[in-house]
């Protein structure tokens, strides 16, 4: 992801939410509302989101320490978890609560122009965010699915607001039911209902960031694609006869950690060695440029030995059978 597409979607969202937030809880205030009241806490939680997203973003970008030698660009994924838990707690949790307590104890929503006018311009202002996250993903989506590119995108940040927003959206129909319900029936339990529909949506979401951005976090491969792409940088049928072996990480969302071990040729000096690796690294850095940390180990290629060991296909992780050894 480029951090230019992440952050043009993650301050979209942010400037809607802040007007929007503001504008709930104005019509909270007049209404009564609690559906406003959870809305509102809803659009503020996510704002902080947008804040953490941005804070994590900048903070990858430092420099790497000899404490942390392989830089910072994973604290984009921390924030990115921290997103979930206030989306689950601020956000799903508040308003659980809010709907119970309006179910025990129902009213009736005073001036309900309010919460409708604030609920139309609030659909109008997501659907603008909504839109800007999905013309930004789709310039990197490909051909894959939306299910996909949520699952498999290794930058958080358009994941993170394209869920967000898809919650704020639906979020905001079920308010405006809840609402209009309980106008309609002089019953303030439709709200509380309304509300309670809400802090489930919140969970739910909250939950699959959880669990994306935690697979991030432990350490994900390349993928396939780019691992393959590798794999043909790293032979070049000369100095390096074979891929014995090959394990990628994603050290940030733009920074892949490359390990291997290759065969060269019996005969090479430590000289031709040396030099054999790091024309295999330069063909990978100009195949894959966001592979900045490799380390490649060359070895002799014995193929009793590859015959009589396990296959790497069989392996978690394995590079294939091609790279048996």
């Amino acid at each position: 992801m480029s951090a230019s597409g992440g952050t043009k979607a993650i301050v979209a969202a942010l400037g809607a939410n802040l007007a929007i937030a503001a504008a709930k809880f104005v019509a909270f205030a007049f209404s009564g509302s609690s559906s406003m009241l959870a809305e509102g806490v809803h659009s503020l939680a996510d704002s902080g989101n947008q804040a953490l997203l941005l804070v994590g973003g900048k903070k990858a970008r430092r420099e790497a320490t000899p404490e942390h030698p392989f830089g910072y660009g994973r604290e984009r994924y921390i924030y990115a978890f921290l997103v979930s838990i206030v989306l689950f707690s601020v956000g799903g949790m508040f308003a659980l609560y809010e709907g119970y307590e309006k179910i025990k104890h129902p009213h009736e929503i005073d001036d309900w122009y309010w919460p409708i006018g604030v609920l139309v311009f609030a659909i109008i202002a997501e659907t603008f965010s909504f839109r800007t996250a999905i013309q930004e993903s789709n310039a990197l989506r490909g051909k894959q699915t939306w299910t996909q590119f949520v699952r498999r995108a290794k930058a958080p940040e358009l994941p993170v607001v394209l869920l967000e927003d898809l919650g704020a959206l639906v979020g905001l129909i079920l308010a405006l039911v809840g609402v209009a319900l309980a106008i309609a029936t002089g019953d303030g339990i439709w709200d509380g209902i309304g509300t309670l529909c809400i802090g489930v949506l919140l969970i739910l979401i909250a939950l699959v960031l959880a669990a994306e951005t935690k697979s991030l976090l432990l350490g994900e491969s390349a993928g396939p694609e780019t691992d393959n792409t590798i794999r043909e940088a790293v032979v070049d049928g000369d100095a390096v006869t074979r891929l014995i072996h090959m394990r990628t990480q994603h050290l940030g969302p733009d920074e892949i950690l490359v390990g291997a071990k290759i065969a060269v040729r019996p005969e090479f000096t430590a000289q031709q060695v040396a030099e054999a690796i790091n024309a295999a690294e330069d063909r990978i850095r100009t195949a894959v440029p966001s592979a900045r940390v490799i380390y490649l180990e060359p070895d002799i290629y014995d193929e009793t030995a590859a015959a009589s060991g396990p296959d790497p296909a069989k392996t978690p992780g394995g590079p294939g059978p091609e790279a048996a050894h």
